[in-house]
C-alpha cells in the first residue's frame, strides 16, 4: 500500500514514519512533486487536516493522510489552539512561540494543556479521522533539547521530563500524535 502523508515538517515526518508498518510505502509531499504550501485556513484542527487531505487528493490524485496539532492551555480558553505554529507571528518560530506563550502564563497557577493532533485519511474515496490527545501541562521554562515546537515547556501528567528530555519512542508511546498515528495504523492493518 502506498500513501502520502500531507507534510512539510521533516519531524513529523520522521516520528510518524517510525510509526508505520514497514508494508506502507510512505510518501511525503517532495516525493510527489508537491512543493507549494498545502492550504490550513480552517479555524479548528479538525478542519485544517481534512483540508489537506482533500487538498492532496484532489491536485494530485494519491490515497492520502494530513495530520494537524494544536497546543490547548486551559487557562488561556484553548490558546494558542489552531494558531499553534504561528502564535508569535507568521516566522512560525518555535522559541518565539515558546516565549509568547511563558509570557502569557506568567502569572497564571493554571497550566493545565493539551496537545491534541486530528489525522485526516483519505482511503479509497472515504474520509476517516482520529484523534489523539496527550493531557499535562505548561512548565515555567524550557528544559530539553529533543523533539520540536513547544516539547521542551510540555510536560505529559504523570512525567516528570518535557517531551523535549525524553526519547522519540517514549514521546511516541505517550503523545497525541502515537495516540493518532496507532489508530490510524490499526485501522490500516485491517485492511
Amino acid at each position: 500500500m502506498q500513501l502520502v502523508f500531507a507534510t512539510n515538517n521533516l519531524n513529523k515526518l520522521k516520528e510518524v514514519q517510525s510509526l508505520i508498518p514497514k508494508k506502507i510505502n510512505l510518501l511525503s509531499l517532495q516525493d510527489i512533486g508537491c512543493f507549494e504550501d498545502v492550504p490550513e485556513t480552517q479555524d479548528t484542527i479538525e478542519g485544517n487536516a481534512i483540508q489537506k487531505a482533500e487538498y492532496i487528493k484532489t491536485h494530485y490524485g494519491y490515497d492520502c493522510f494530513a495530520d494537524d496539532t494544536g497546543l490547548e492551555v486551559e487557562a488561556l480558553n484553548g490558546e494558542p489552539g489552531v494558531y499553534s505554529a504561528r502564535y508569535a507571528g507568521e516566522q512560525r518560530d518555535a522559541t518565539d512561540n515558546m516565549n509568547k506563550l511563558l509570557d502569557e502564563l506568567n502569572l497564571s497557577t493554571n497550566r493545565k494543556a493539551q496537545f491534541k493532533t486530528v489525522i485526516a485519511l483519505y482511503l479509497n474515496g472515504k474520509l476517516h479521522t482520529f484523534t489523539g490527545i496527550c493531557k499535562g501541562e505548561i512548565t515555567t521554562e524550557k528544559h530539553g533539547k529533543q523533539g520540536f515546537g513547544y516539547d521542551p515547556i510540555f510536560k505529559a501528567k504523570g512525567f516528570t521530563k518535557t517531551f523535549a528530555e525524553i526519547s522519540l519512542d517514549e514521546k511516541n508511546k505517550i503523545g497525541h500524535r502515537g495516540k493518532a498515528v496507532k489508530q490510524l495504523v490499526d485501522y490500516l492493518n485491517k485492511m
